[in-house]
């Protein structure tokens, strides 16, 4: 029997998982009326916008298809032009279903958590929020193995293909994916920080009401933002992560195809899938013991996950790779490190806990400039570690590779590297939707009017989910660099390129392109936000204005218009980026050719993860200075406390307020831009040559 139907059953029975898990939080209790009133009015804001935004993006993607056909069929390469772009409309068919149904599951799941919280305990509220996040977590992932397994099956048995040249044909499904997932990313990411950015100003700063007050027009936007953005951007973000490397390193593994046999290509497959089962056990073993700090629970189900995903390792590389196997586990066992080292090190930047955290708490006694420069300080230092941490895991498992006495055997080494990070992947994007569950379900409890208890136990579970979304988010940008060599090398391989010669005139023109895209992408998503929330701001001014009523609460603000008009903006906004971040690496490889898109690519992939790393952890760290001086267990220099209405919190809002584009819009979506550069000049490779 073929090897590849392993995997395709695994993603198959994931698949079947992901809707019995479906099934257990539909039987979840819910909410009481009050509750079911505002989850309704989210869930029904967050499906308008996905509406809206897929039809928006089919439209692109359809247009990017016939224009690939196209182009090869131009060339005289018709069957290989319809083989991408057919792959490529299956990749961004499969990320959208990812996408839409972990979002579907998390807006009727916040009301679920908000009851568990509010009838029994913090264990019960916590195992509803997990549980609907590793949803989109399996989901995300089975059905990204299905994709690629399928279309190997169909190349190789149904058409009779050579099984090494496979891989070249079906990597239009990982930029298909990574088409998705940029408009899907960057359109929910302009969303939900633009809402998050009026509600703020104009509710917390001008108007002096809580974060989640009924009172203010722009709350339900806001709360619409967490699923848009965390939920369905993210899981479109991890998909295209495990298709586009899986598909990588699925191209090294067929230059090996005279040492491993089929076995080479197929692993980074059997890897996923069997780390999919690994981390389905870990999420089902999490349990909160009372008065435990739920974080303490979630990392011991990730340790599980971790445990089993080296076992995984281990087994696939003995059963796939011969007598060669130890030193490809070994490299293995270096990407489930670095995985691990990434989570540390965005927790030692972005928790109150710690020194970066505290300082920009700090600074903020002498106003919102020293906590801005104090937020950037931290953002520029945060890149040192993880770039030696990525840097010792590349050396570590190339040399690895290398010393396994095989011809290309570095290469193959970092690609078992970065399937061994990704084994986790499914209990990773699990906790990083629990972040917007659980910060639904508080302003769920908030706006019903729920008891201080239950509000207790949703403002544990909220602040544990910003620290879980922060981790995510440093996971992504490490296999996201991991991801951008794999696919940087399956390029110069596909592309026949052995040295990248920046003493070449075009070359270097490339890679000067490559990093300025970076810094234009980052501009265009920030000003987005910044144009996106100038409209809700005048909108809930508007609304205060017209309507005195409603700050007494005689008068309900008019959610729908507030929600209507970050649609609009938000989608309108996300086009033009999304169309530079294509047309600037195409017409680099079209008019320099080859060799200068290598260098485009080598630029853009390290600028961007640069870049990725200060607008992550600046942003996430900027946020948790600002809820560490609202818990009130913030004392300044004076030893004085400091909270919420002070002069200090004021200046700390100011500060989150400027990294929430930086965390939540352009810094997620460089981590998809990276990929996209990397899979789009994959497909087009042979009309740069």
């Amino acid at each position: 029997m073929n090897i590849v139907y392993y995997p395709l059953g695994i993603s198959i029975a994931g698949i079947f998982f992901s809707w019995w898990l479906i099934s257990r939080v539909n039987k979840e209790q819910d909410g009481n009326e009050q509750m079911m009133e505002i989850a309704h009015a989210i869930r029904e804001g967050a499906k308008a916008f996905l509406r809206r935004q897929y039809r928006t993006i089919s439209i692109l993607a359809i247009s990017v298809a016939v224009i690939i056909f196209a182009v090869y069929a131009l060339t005289g390469k018709m069957n290989t032009g319809m083989q991408t772009s057919t792959a490529f409309l299956f990749g961004a068919l499969c990320s959208g279903i990812a996408g839409f149904v972990g979002m579907s599951v998390a807006v009727r799941a916040n009301s679920k958590v908000a009851a568990a919280a509010d009838r029994q305990n913090m264990n019960a509220a916590l195992k509803v929020a997990l549980r609907s996040g590793a949803v989109s977590g399996v989901l995300v992932v089975a059905l990204s193995i299905f994709g690629v397994s399928a279309l190997y099956l169909l190349y190789t048995s149904g058409l009779s293909f050579d099984a090494r040249l496979v891989p070249d044909m079906i990597v239009g499904f990982g930029f298909g994916a990574s088409f998705v997932a940029l408009f899907a990313q960057l359109g929910g990411g302009i969303y939900t920080k633009a809402a998050d950015v009026g509600a703020d100003l104009v509710g917390k700063v001008e108007a002096g009401i809580p974060e989640d007050d009924k009172r203010n027009p722009a709350v339900i936007a806001d709360l619409v933002g967490d699923n848009v953005g965390d939920c369905a951007g993210r899981g479109a973000d991890i998909f295209e992560s495990t298709a586009a490397e899986s598909i990588g390193a699925m191209i090294l593994g067929a230059a090996l195809y005279p040492v491993f046999g089929e076995k080479g290509i197929v692993i980074p497959l059997m890897i996923n899938a069997l780390g999919l089962i690994g981390s389905i056990i870990g999420v089902m073993t999490v349990r909160v013991k009372s008065n435990e700090d739920p974080m303490k629970a979630l990392n011991r189900g990730f340790y599980v996950s971790l445990a089993l995903a080296t076992v995984v390792v281990f087994f696939v590389t003995q059963s796939f790779l011969g007598d060669k196997y130890l030193w490809f586990f070994g490299a293995g066992l270096v990407g489930l490190a670095m995985s691990t080292v990434f989570v540390w090190l965005t927790q030692y930047y972005t928790d109150h806990k710690y020194r970066p955290v505290r300082e920009i708490a700090i600074a903020s006694e002498t106003g919102p400039a020293t906590n801005i420069i104090a937020g950037l300080a931290v953002g520029f230092e945060n890149t040192a570690l993880p770039i030696i941490a990525i840097a010792a895991a590349l050396y570590g498992s190339y040399w690895l590779g290398n010393a396994s006495g095989i011809i290309d055997g570095g290469l193959f080494g970092t690609a078992i590297a970065t399937m061994g990070m990704l084994s986790t992947a499914v209990y990773i994007l699990a906790m990083d939707n629990f972040g917007p569950i659980t910060d639904n379900a508080g302003g769920i409890v908030e706006m019903s009017g729920g008891s201080e208890q239950t509000r207790e136990i949703t403002d544990q579970l909220d602040s544990v989910g910003n620290t879980t979304k922060a981790l995510t988010k440093g996971y992504a940008v490490g296999s996201a660099a991991l991801a951008a060599f794999l696919l940087f090398s399956a390029y110069t391989k596909v592309a026949n390129i052995t040295v990248v010669n920046l003493s070449k005139v075009p070359v270097f023109i490339g890679a000067m392109l490559g990093g300025m895209l970076v810094f234009l992408f980052a501009s265009l998503a920030i000003r987005a936000v910044g144009k996106t929330a100038g409209y809700i701001i005048n909108e809930v001014r508007r609304q205060f204005k017209e309507h005195p009523g409603i700050m007494q609460g005689t008068e309900k603000p008019d959610y729908g218009k507030a929600v209507d008009i970050t649609t609009r903006g938000a989608l309108r906004n996300m086009i033009f980026p999304g169309a530079i971040a294509v047309i600037v690496p195409v017409a680099t490889g079209l008019i320099f050719r080859a060799e200068a898109a290598a260098g485009f690519l080598m630029v853009a992939t390290i600028v961007g993860i640069l870049m990725a790393l200060v607008m992550n952890n600046a942003g996430g760290a900027w946020d948790n200075a600002k809820k560490f001086i609202e818990s009130g267990k913030f004392t300044d220099s004076h030893g004085v406390v400091q909270g919420k209405k002070t002069a200090v919190h004021a200046a700390a809002v100011v500060g989150d307020t400027v990294g929430d584009p930086f965390k939540d819009t352009a810094g997620p979506s460089l981590h998809v831009l990276i990929k996209l550069l990397a899979t789009l000049t994959l497909v087009l490779a042979p009309l740069f040559m």
